[in-house]
């Protein structure tokens, strides 16, 4: 089983759910970090939220409307997040070209 380091990083340009991380087939993803970064100088707020494909598919919440603070940044998890194979991360900002997002990712397969 080869283990692979990954990132996924997104420009939160618009208020819709955004595709953060996709675990792909036949891999696990092990999420060790995600920061979200403020760089407008204002405080805003994300979502961050899991797919489930094999749930026909089911959303669940992970982080409802966290608050981060002007231009500050904030780290999400606290311990290890696994993403199963089709399981989708998504983020959304309360307001457009506020946020980024960084999660450090490892892969195995």
């Amino acid at each position: 089983m080869p283990n692979t380091y990954v990132n996924a990083k997104k420009d939160l340009t618009t208020t819709n759910a955004t595709t953060l991380y996709t675990a792909p087939a036949l891999t696990t993803g092990i999420v060790k970090s995600i920061l979200v970064s403020e760089d407008s100088g204002n405080a805003d707020t994300i979502t961050l939220t899991i797919t489930d494909a094999e749930s026909s598919p089911a959303t669940f919440s992970l982080f409802k409307t966290k608050a981060v603070t002007a231009n500050n940044t904030v780290e999400l998890l606290t311990s290890p997040l696994v993403v199963q194979t089709g399981e989708i991360l998504k983020v959304t900002a309360a307001t457009a070209n506020r946020l980024h997002v960084v999660a450090s990712i490892l892969e195995v397969s």
